[in-house]
């Protein structure tokens, strides 16, 4: 013989809210996810060449490539596999994924409008037979994803090896946001 238990939709979210299930995923948009995870933005720092560092059409951002950039130079410059260790390229995605966050911001006054990020291509400076770029690049995908959630923080993405990049940083992306 089964029970059948007839509960309203008002008694089951309190049962969920009193359970702390619901409560335990934190904040939900992303300025508060910041605060909540104690995550500072840099400075976006200004073009240095001749780009702009976000473009809008419609209601996709794209977002130029981004190097590691930090007031008196970034710690990690060369290749990664020869010069930097996997978790060094993994710390300087981060550091990309930190300015660009920063360059969102700028571009549309909060990361709260963000409704997606939708692709990202994240390129290594690799050492010979270097194989690992997806293990750098996370520190990239798992920042956005972290400040956004999984729904609107996990990406498409390329994640690609190259022979070297501006001013020997060992990381560049760039990534294309869909706005709300």
């Amino acid at each position: 013989m089964r029970t059948v238990l007839n509960v309203s939709a008002s008694a089951m979210l309190a049962l969920i809210a009193a359970s702390g299930y619901a409560l335990a995923q934190g904040a939900t948009n992303p300025e508060a996810r910041l605060k909540e995870k104690n995550i500072t933005l840099p400075q976006a720092p200004s073009p240095f060449y001749n780009y702009v560092n976000a473009v809008q059409v419609g209601n996709l951002l794209f977002l130029s490539g981004n190097t590691p950039y930090a007031p008196g130079g970034w710690k990690f410059k060369g290749k990664v596999g020869k010069d930097l260790t996997v978790q060094e390229g993994y710390d300087t995605a981060r550091q990309v994924g930190l300015i660009m966050l920063a360059e969102v911001r700028d571009a549309l006054g909060s990361l709260d409008r963000v409704k997606r990020v939708v692709k990202v291509l994240g390129m290594v400076n690799s050492a010979d037979g270097f194989v690992d770029q997806p293990r750098v690049i996370n520190g990239f995908s798992d920042l956005m994803v972290d400040v956004f959630g999984e729904a609107k923080g996990k990406h498409a993405r390329s994640a690609v090896g190259v022979a070297g990049l501006a001013v020997n940083s060992a990381v560049e992306v760039e990534m294309i946001i869909e706005v709300e």
